[in-house]
């Protein structure tokens, strides 16, 4: 009943996003989406904004994090919320996985 709902890695492909950064679709609902990024060392998510809610957890490595004229660092084991329509920014720290959950789900993404 639920097969369509379950996920196996094997059945997934990385895209390149940009230099530097890889980008997996994990999945998409009616009220959410589901990102997992791989970034090199001093990859760059340029200054965007969305409309959409997004939640972040580091996985390995580490970002700095610009939220308007804030900057965070942030290594494994840290999360991060970004509240819609804020512009934000991401560089990323050593070798860095980390996964993003947008809500509602998020058709676009920022220019590479």
């Amino acid at each position: 009943m639920y097969e369509d709902r379950i996920i196996y890695d094997q059945d997934q492909t990385k895209e390149q996003f940009t230099a530097g950064i890889l980008l997996q679709s994990l999945g998409q609902g009616e009220e959410m989406s589901v990102l997992h990024w791989d970034l090199e060392d001093g990859s760059v998510v340029d200054w965007h904004e969305h409309s959409n809610e997004q939640f972040g957890y580091v996985i390995a490595g580490g970002f700095k994090v610009c939220l308007g004229d804030e900057e965070y660092e942030l290594k494994a084991g840290d999360a991060y919320y970004v509240p819609a329509d804020v512009q934000h920014k991401f560089v990323a720290r050593g070798a860095t996985e980390a996964i993003d959950v947008f809500s509602p789900p998020r058709e676009n993404l920022p220019e590479a």
